[in-house]
């Protein structure tokens, strides 16, 4: 099963309809769900942090290889990725993936995470963002199963 646990609510049509495209193509190589949390927008930075991040604790569980998106973390190529997302169902049945909010994951997310993986030095917003990362999975499954897909 994959998870994402992302902060935020996806507001443009558009987007919405692309995320629901790549939900439905994915579903047919695992289980999968998106849990979308509130956005703290807490003038105290380190109080929306925290918050957050007990909301999205609530949803991890011990079965879970938590993967958190972050600028400081590994970059792959998309055959790693799916080499990755290969290995870790070996040992695990869920991948949890943890997109924070703009300001961050708070400390206990950290904490419980296995894995840091960042797709660019950039900054995406994180509603395409969303987007980015559903079509990766797509293509790690695509690459995982030998299937064609555009380059």
């Amino acid at each position: 099963m994959i998870k994402i646990i992302c902060i935020g609510k996806i507001k443009e049509k558009y987007l919405r309809e692309a995320i629901e495209d790549y939900v439905k193509r994915i579903k047919k190589y695992t289980n999968f769900e998106i849990i979308e949390l509130k956005d703290e927008n807490d003038q105290d930075i380190k109080k929306a942090i925290k918050v957050e991040g007990e909301n999205i604790l609530k949803y991890v569980n011990t079965k879970d290889y938590i993967i958190t998106l972050e600028v400081k973390g590994e970059q792959l190529s998309s055959e790693k990725f799916a080499e990755k997302i290969t290995k870790i169902n070996i040992d695990y049945s869920n991948i949890c993936f943890i997109i924070g909010g703009s300001n961050g994951l708070s400390e206990d997310v950290l904490k419980k995470k296995k894995f840091s993986l960042s797709f660019s030095k950039m900054t995406f917003p994180h509603q395409l963002f969303r987007v980015i990362l559903l079509e990766q999975i797509y293509r790690a499954y695509k690459i995982k199963n030998n299937e064609t897909y555009h380059k």
